[in-house]
Parts: structure tokens; sequence; C-alpha cells
């Protein structure tokens, strides 16, 4: 039940002449009982409203209450001035007069206290719905139990488990693929295990690859609607016993943000997967090529990001995600196939601090910092640097919000003291918090061609990479 309070103001001043929409009809389009418009005064027409509303019906309802802003305030009163000014002192004690309310402020007359104070009427519903629910876990003690764990937000008793086991596969992987193709992977062995798992897509499953085996209801069609789909989740989340999910391209994180701002405010845990994270998306261009959203959405305090570069990065983005109980995350994957890793067993652990030392050939002159599907070419380019007989470093950083709180200690180590050098398919000026004397990326919006063009085209390559550090190193 929503009360609509259409009182034809707002701060610019009257609505009319600029706001006409019908709002009773939009939301009957959209599939709700509208009631009204009352006298969003009369008390009696508004429990008749709400009593009205409560009568099971199929639908939503939109209850249409006409009022007056800031009604009683003499001066003030259907004004815009109510809506975003203090009354002032003098409005105030008319107000008072208008209103015949004698009272000191934040004195509550006990006769009207007593009228609202519900705490015995509901600490007897409290304890009427404990009683059903007792009598329920009486009759279906696992399921009464299952309910509880997920409201309370507890993962299952073999999450543990089922995260070990997780790992250990993704981290044996040698198959080069699309991080979105292994993010759907790792739900493949997820979904069925974690009941709790709801995801979705914004009219994008076939590209974000969201959907596991068997996902039948836990599988949302949002449709277009990419905010829609986050507003969603944060309800979802903050309703309990659901996990939720949604895909759409990293481009139209845009579209999200307010919502994933709220999230990270409120402290939910939701899970954004974000695909064709790059200029590696390729034809569709520029409007669809993030540029700056990678850098956009770390800016964001209590928001986890992730920019895997293989199976093994992608399956711990995954779990961590799913272990942040009150932290937001986006999962940034890439549209194109990349190199699996090789790695040692301390390795493939620091992958949960965000960001560990991948390479550290004797002699390296210089360290190369990389993310997601720039890590591979990093490697690519100490290969070549190699066979001209420059070693270096290379650093895989898949989340930084991740890394940046870890301890001095640590993050000093894995970013060592030789000169660096920053590449991620995406704009660079962020990489200087990390003390980088250089960077490669791309500080303009992208072009349309295959992603291998574009990626030419934009300097984003071994050879390039090599001429760049190069350029640091004889400098």
């Amino acid at each position: 039940v929503a009360l609509y309070d259409d009182n034809g103001i707002s701060i610019d001043g009257a609505v009319e002449g600029w706001f006409g929409d019908d709002t009773p009809a939009r939301f009957r389009a959209c599939g709700w009982r509208v009631i009204g418009p009352i006298d969003g005064h009369d008390l009696a027409a508004l429990d008749a409203a709400i009593a009205s509303a409560k009568q099971p019906s199929g639908k939503p309802t939109l209850i249409v209450c006409r009022t007056t802003i800031g009604a009683g305030a003499p001066t003030r009163g259907g004004s815009a001035k109510a809506h975003g000014e203090p009354l002032g002192a003098d409005e105030i004690a008319a107000t008072r007069q208008a209103l015949g309310w004698n009272h000191p402020p934040f004195e509550i007359p006990a006769e009207i206290r007593a009228q609202w104070d519900a705490r015995a009427s509901g600490a007897r519903r409290q304890g009427e719905w404990q009683a059903r629910f007792n009598a329920y876990r009486s009759e279906f003690p696992e399921l009464a139990a299952e309910f509880e764990r997920r409201m309370s937000g507890a993962l299952p008793d073999d999450w543990q488990d089922l995260r070990a086991s997780v790992l250990e596969q993704f981290a044996q992987a040698t198959e080069n693929v699309a991080t979105r193709k292994a993010s759907q992977q790792v739900l493949a062995l997820l979904g069925p295990r974690l009941h709790e798992l709801l995801g979705g897509s914004a009219d994008l499953t076939g590209s974000n690859l969201t959907d596991f085996p068997d996902a039948g209801p836990r599988h949302i069609h949002y449709g277009v609607r990419e905010f829609g789909m986050a507003a969603i989740m944060n309800g979802v989340a903050l309703h309990g016993g659901w996990i939720p999910y949604g895909g759409t391209f990293l481009t139209f994180s845009d579209y999200s943000r307010n919502a994933i701002r709220m999230a990270a405010l409120m402290k939910l845990r939701v899970v954004h997967v974000f695909t064709h994270d790059s200029i590696g998306l390729g034809e569709d261009g520029p409007t669809h090529q993030s540029v700056e959203h990678a850098a956009s959405l770390r800016l964001i305090p209590n928001l986890e990001v992730w920019r895997p570069c293989d199976a093994a990065e992608t399956a711990l983005a995954w779990t961590a995600a799913l272990d942040a109980l009150h932290m937001p995350s986006a999962l940034l994957l890439s549209r194109q196939a990349l190199p699996a890793q090789t790695r040692s067993v301390e390795q493939t652990q620091a992958i949960a601090r965000g960001g560990y030392v991948l390479s550290e050939p004797a002699g390296a002159r210089a360290t190369l910092l990389a993310t997601g599907s720039e890590v591979g070419l990093a490697m690519r380019a100490q290969q070549l640097l190699a066979q001209q007989g420059i070693a270096v470093r290379v650093v895989s950083l898949p989340s930084v919000t991740r890394f940046d709180r870890q301890d001095a200690a640590y993050r000093a180590t894995v970013l060592g003291t030789l000169p660096r050098i920053g590449v991620e398919a995406g704009v660079t000026r962020w990489w200087g918090q990390y003390g980088c004397v250089a960077a490669l990326g791309v500080d303009s919006f992208g072009e349309s061609a295959p992603a291998p063009a574009v990626f030419e085209y934009f300097g984003l390559t071994a050879a390039k990479l090599v001429e760049t550090v190069r350029g640091v190193l004889d400098a």
C-alpha cells in the first residue's frame, strides 16, 4: 500500500503548468489498484481507504491523497516555502495558534500518546506470530531452521566446504575463457546449492550469462530496466531471506548508480554482474564501451569492486561477494576470452586480499600493475621484455577496493619499490594513487570495430606496454 501525497507543490513552486502526468492512470496501467483521490486531511477517509487497500485484491494499491502542504501555517501553507524552508519562529507561533496547539515543543499530551502507543498491541501481535511459528517449527523443524537461517543472512552450514570446493576447481582451470562465462560456470555450481540466490538480467541474460541450470523462478527477467532492477534488488535484500544479483553491461551501470549507491549506504548484500567491461566489447562502439565506469564505481564508499583476470579470480570474486553480508559488490567481467594464469597455492590464496604479486623474476627493474583483461597483456609484455634482457614484476589487482583495506606492510610488499606502470582498459588518472610513473589505458571514448582492432587502435597492446616500460627505464 502506497500513499501518494498529491499536494501540487514542488521546491520550485506549483506544479500546475509543467507536471501534466496522470499519476493514477499511470499506476493503473502498471497493474496497480488505485483508490481516490481522497481528502488527505480527513482521518475517517484515510482509515476507510487503508482498510479497503488491505483487502485481498492480488494487486498493490495506490491511495491518492489530496493535501495542502504546510496545512495550518497561515502564510506558508500551500506554498513552496513550506517545502524547503523552516517556518521560522513567528510562523510557528501563528501555526500553533491556528491549530489550537498550546503544548510546549516536544511535549506529547498523555491522551495523544496513549492513542499512538502501540507497544502493547505490538507485543501481543508479535507473541501471536511467535506462537504460530513455534507450532510450525514443531511440525516442520528443518524448514523452520532454514527460514531462520536465511532471514538472519547466514550462509548454509556447508558453505565453507562449498566455497573451498568451488575455489579449488577454478584454481586449477587452464581454459582461456571470458570472465562472464567463468561467472556463469561459478553460478552453475553455486545456484543449485544456495537456494537463496535470486538472479536475473536487464534483458541481457544471453550476454551477461546470469542464469544457471534449473533456476526456474529464481531467475528474473527484468526487461530494459537497469535502475528498476537495482532498486528491486535493494528491496529484496532489505526484506531478507534472499541474496539478489542482477546483470547488465558495465556502461549501463550509470542507469543503476543511485540504487548502487543506496545499497552501499544501507550496507546491503547485493551483487551486480557488469559484463562487457571495456572497449573489448567491440562493434557496439563508444556508447556501450566502458571507459570511466570502473574508476567511478571504485569511488563509492562501501562498494566492493572486482575486475578479475581469469576464472580463478572470478570464482574468488563471487565467493567474496556472497561472504560480504554488509556490503554490495560489483563484478566487472569481460566479453572476450582471457588467458588462465598459473599460480602457486599462496598466490591463489592471496587473490582474496585484492592484490598480489603474480610474477616476480630475479633482477626486476619495474613493476606492472594490472587488472582484469590487462593482466594477460602485462604477462605478455613481461615475456617480450625478458627477451630484451629486462625483467619486470607483474601485480594483479582484481579488487583495489579490497587491496586498499589491507595492512600497510602487505600493500608495500606487493607494490614494491621499483618504478610502477599501471595498465587497465579505462581512464588512467586513478593510477596515481599507487605511485605509478606511467599508465597505459583509454582516456577518450571508444570506437566501433572488432575488439582486437579497437585494442590496437588505442595502443592497449603488449608491444605498446613494452615501449612504455622502456621509456620509463630510459628516462
